[in-house]
């Protein structure tokens, strides 16, 4: 039985979204589903809310790949890949194909998410309390601005690159897929319209989720990805002030040893540590981390396909425990753990944030920038600096966050920072809009270059 899945045929039925074993799932496939039978409770739609979190854990997005990607994409000078696995290496090469199967599968993951996240906001009627329904509403508008914020980052040009107004992003799709006609087949929106979707949701959810939400999305958790999307937008005033909002809310601590964010271990999940802000869990039962399987050497459950050079480590200062916070063999120690959290934001991103953004503004807004920055400094063992300008903010943001987030390509995309092999606003750091996809749906444009 072959059963084709695209962005417009990808159905959340009440049986995926339950994450079960249900035998339903394997009888055939359909093109449409009864609303009224899929979702029919609150069980129902918390069970639908659980599955999308399942989705967002999937190697192919939140569960590494979606942070792996890009940072292969730009870091010809950084590592060395030793991969056997061809669609890989193509990011690594820059001479991504449009039928690349981890380009296809990550677009796929990610609107399978966003699917699961428009049936919860679809039905938010069922939930027995206002408290219920603002925690569903807020979660699922997390996710699905989440998702549109890395999509719209990964398939369409920088929001610096030409005109955010006119360049294409991704398909907006806000609610669900439950029958497959032409209406479902949506063309591309532009990059601005990506991002202000991205802002509304985040900025709903902000408003709507609790301070405290265990391991899911909580308020400062949408305000610490609206840190970041506006410090890609270039705007330092609003990516200061959510920053700002989540160090001072003070539900969160740095580790008093940077080692003790990524702790070690082949067999073990630990639980969130009080740095990160949200991190999509891992377990024998759940997954796996898509950034320990290529990361990692084998003794520590990875393929061993990725060594640092030894550029990249001289780089740090004598003393700085993360730049020595790698194996013998030149591999981060940072996804050691087969079964470790993907970090997806932590704090030390956020004092970063707030320090750029302070020295580009010339202000002081929750703190100095040198005393944000020598917050992180003192934590890997480095002296306090009298004053910071532009670079030393971002030495630390590039030392302290590597190969975490995929910062190596989308820095250099806002920072205009030309790549080995590509300028910055090259095509070829682009993903492609998956051939398939443009096969079923003719209303999808192809980027340039493929």
């Amino acid at each position: 039985m072959k059963i084709t899945r695209y962005i417009y045929t990808t159905l959340i039925t009440a049986t995926f979204a339950l994450g079960g074993c249900n035998k339903d799932l394997d009888i055939k496939p359909v093109t449409s589903i009864d609303q009224g039978q899929a979702i029919k409770t609150s069980d129902d739609v918390q069970s639908t809310l659980n599955g999308t979190y399942s989705r967002l854990g999937s190697a192919n997005l939140y569960g590494g790949r979606i942070f792996l990607i890009p940072d292969l994409l730009a870091t010809q000078t950084v590592i060395d890949w030793d991969g056997t696995y061809a669609d890989m290496t193509q990011f690594v090469d820059q001479q991504v194909l449009n039928t690349n199967f981890y380009a296809e599968s990550t677009w796929l993951v990610a609107y399978e998410a966003i699917n699961g996240a428009n049936n919860v906001l679809a039905n938010l009627q069922l939930a027995t309390n206002d408290d219920e329904k603002a925690r569903w509403e807020g979660e699922a508008r997390f996710i699905r601005g989440l998702l549109y914020f890395d999509l719209v980052r990964l398939y369409g040009k920088a929001w610096n690159d030409g005109d955010p107004n006119t360049n294409l992003g991704v398909p907006i799709v806000l609610t669900p897929t439950v029958k497959v006609d032409e209406s479902s087949k949506v063309a591309r929106a532009t990059v601005k319209q990506g991002y202000d979707q991205a802002i509304a949701d985040l900025t709903a959810a902000k408003t709507l989720l609790p301070d405290d939400n265990t391991f899911y999305a909580s308020t400062y958790a949408a305000s610490a990805i609206l840190a970041r999307l506006y410090l890609q937008q270039g705007n330092y005033k609003d990516a200061r002030d959510e920053a700002s909002r989540v160090i001072k809310s003070n539900n969160y601590e740095l580790n008093d040893k940077f080692s003790d964010e990524f702790p070690s271990s082949t067999k073990t999940h630990f639980d969130n540590t009080s740095e990160d802000i949200f991190a999509l869990q891992v377990t024998q039962q759940l997954g796996v981390n898509g950034l320990n399987e290529f990361y990692a050497s084998s003794g520590n459950g990875g393929r061993g396909d990725i060594a640092v050079k030894d550029a990249f480590i001289e780089e740090y200062e004598a003393g700085d425990v993360r730049g020595e916070f790698f194996s013998a063999s030149n591999r981060t120690n940072k996804f050691n753990n087969q079964y470790g959290n993907v970090h997806v934001v932590r704090l030390a991103e956020m004092y970063l944030i707030r320090a750029e953004a302070n020295v580009r503004l010339g202000t002081s807004v929750g703190a100095t920038a040198a005393s944000d920055v020598n917050i992180i400094r003192e934590r890997a063992g480095l002296d306090p600096l009298a004053a910071v300008d532009l670079d030393s903010v971002l030495t630390e943001r590039r030392h302290e966050l590597a190969f975490e987030g995929g910062f190596f390509l989308h820095d250099a995309k806002r920072l205009e920072a030309d790549l080995i092999g590509e300028p910055w606003d090259s095509p070829k750091l682009i993903l492609p809009i998956p051939q398939r996809e443009i096969i079923a749906n003719p209303k999808l444009i192809q980027n340039e270059g493929y």
